[in-house]
């Protein structure tokens, strides 16, 4: 089996299912980011990017929010498997 490539965020493509490892922000948006479900395990979507890719919006839990990749490159997580997102 292949090992499980760890990204940040802001590297995810549209679609991708990244499951959070380690986030390196600190502060006061680190305490928001942990609030808003962005926690180590949690599983997280790149939904859609802006025109000019910043920000991002991911789904966490049954949240959409948008990230900067100034937050988001410092997220880092596994790109996990995601039966929910086939359309078959």
């Amino acid at each position: 089996m292949a090992e499980k490539q760890v990204i940040s965020l802001d590297q995810a493509q549209i679609g991708d299912c990244i499951e959070i490892k380690k986030i390196g922000v600190t502060g006061t948006m680190r305490r928001r980011l942990l609030d808003l479900g962005f926690v180590p395990s949690a599983k997280v979507i790149a939904i859609q990017k802006s025109p000019l890719g910043d920000p991002i919006a991911y789904q966490v839990s049954q949240t959409i929010i948008a990230l900067r990749k100034e937050e988001s490159s410092k997220i880092f997580g596994e790109i996990v498997k995601n039966d929910s997102k086939s359309t078959d």
